[in-house]
């Protein structure tokens, strides 16, 4: 019997819901209908997936994705210990068997040939094989696949397959309205109402840059972050200095841009 209680989450995180993304995914895990999250990093995503897990009582193992991940790091593999050559289940034969919901964050920076291996998952066969292992396993009932996927990462090189697209449902993610945003900073980062509104004015202006330079404005993230550093004392432009404009770029000249924003904002 596996045991999946080290991965339910067991208070409520705070998630403010934007549009009605909430029904939408509760619709799609009724069916067990893949999910893909599509959105700006920074946005919410991850987030979401956390509070969605825990309104539905499921426990949630999520992957972080990357280019050297293998379909072993996946499914898993033998090892050697002190009672000789074991098999051990990798996080998405863990999910699979006890019916958790396996969250594969930024699915787009994992090879294809890995990602290729939640195909059998995402259709009406829902088995696992283990080829190493010569078994074959039929997924819990509450198994769940959920993927994030940012858009602007697409290239050549990174993208996913049209034979993986195809299998999902997908939520479209943004950021948040100015009054969502600004309350979600408020209560992230404790700060008071008009500091939340001066960061928003902040990254409003740096989201118009995207695509002047910028391959991403100012996220959700980056917001709390600075906020959390003027709780802490800092003030609001070296705060905005250090949680944004160095993080976002290395040009001079669009961190004298952002800066000219940030100072046009206070």
């Amino acid at each position: 019997m596996t045991n999946l209680d080290p991965y339910r989450i067991s208070s409520e995180p705070f998630y403010q819901a934007v549009d009605n993304e909430i029904e939408l995914f509760e619709a799609a895990h009724k069916s067990r209908m893949p999910v893909m999250l599509k959105g700006p990093t920074g946005c919410g995503k991850t987030r979401f997936v956390e509070y969605m897990a825990w309104r539905l009582g499921k426990p949630l193992i999520t992957v972080s994705c990357h280019e050297d991940m293998t379909a072993s790091d996946l499914v898993g593999r033998y090892l050697l210990d002190s009672h000789g050559t074991v098999w051990h289940d990798g996080p998405l034969t863990l999910a699979v068997r006890g019916g958790a919901i396996c969250y594969l964050d930024e699915i787009v920076e994992a090879r294809q040939d890995t990602t290729v291996v939640i195909h059998s998952l995402t259709d009406d066969r829902r088995i696992l094989t283990l080829e190493k292992k010569n078994e074959v396993i039929k997924a819990h009932p509450d198994f769940h696949v959920v993927i994030s996927y940012n858009p602007g990462y697409q290239s050549v090189l990174k993208d996913l397959k049209e034979s993986t697209k195809q299998r999902f449902g997908a939520i479209a993610f943004g950021y948040p309205n100015s009054e969502a945003e600004a309350e979600i900073i408020k209560r992230e980062a404790a700060v008071d109402r008009r500091t939340a509104d001066t960061l928003v004015r902040i990254a409003e202006r740096s989201r118009n840059l995207k695509g002047h330079g910028l391959e991403e404005g100012a996220s959700t993230r980056m917001l709390i972050n600075a906020g959390l550093l003027v709780a802490a004392d800092i003030p609001i432009e070296r705060a905005c200095q250090v949680a944004m404009v160095v993080p976002i770029t290395d040009d001079p000249d669009l961190r004298d841009a952002l800066t000219g924003a940030i100072a046009a904002c206070l």
